[in-house]
């Protein structure tokens, strides 16, 4: 049933994002110094949870820095750079070649039972939240998370 859900969620998401939503990056405005918080999906693969590592998955990310936004299956983390960052902390997609101390390189078996899942790309990142949240599932840290809402652009 796993293999058959990814599946569809990646043809989904091949297929693109189900509407058109508001920007998903947000923009630091508190007087600092200007940069833009991004946000990515990660997913725990089947595999992953499975095996229980979807807290050690969610430790490395909050011990980064990055703020939780959204979770389901599904996880929306927010922070500067968090893309970028997100895939060096994953490790390269075949576990052959993850370094050890990224996820994949820690727990990871196979390239096929390769624990986890992050958007690619800031444009990736946008399509795929938007395929599998809607705005009012965000929180806005900003705002000290009392109103769920995406961050204009």
């Amino acid at each position: 049933m796993g293999g058959l859900f990814w599946r569809s969620a990646l043809q989904g998401l091949r297929c693109g994002p189900r509407a058109q939503g508001p920007s998903l990056l947000a923009r630091h405005s508190s007087g600092g110094p200007s940069w833009t918080r991004e946000r990515t999906l990660v997913a725990v693969k089947p595999d992953g949870v499975q095996r229980r590592l979807v807290g050690d998955v969610i430790q490395r990310f909050e011990r980064r820095g990055f703020t939780l936004v959204g979770m389901k299956m599904l996880q929306v983390w927010e922070g500067y750079n968090v893309v970028r960052a997100s895939r060096a902390m994953i490790g390269h997609t075949d576990s052959a070649e993850a370094a050890p101390g990224t996820i994949r390189g820690d727990f990871s078996v196979h390239i096929s039972r390769n624990v986890i899942h992050a958007s690619d790309s800031v444009e990736g990142a946008q399509r795929e939240i938007q395929l599998w949240f809607q705005s009012s599932e965000l929180v806005s840290w900003a705002d000290g998370g009392q109103h769920s809402s995406i961050h204009p652009a």
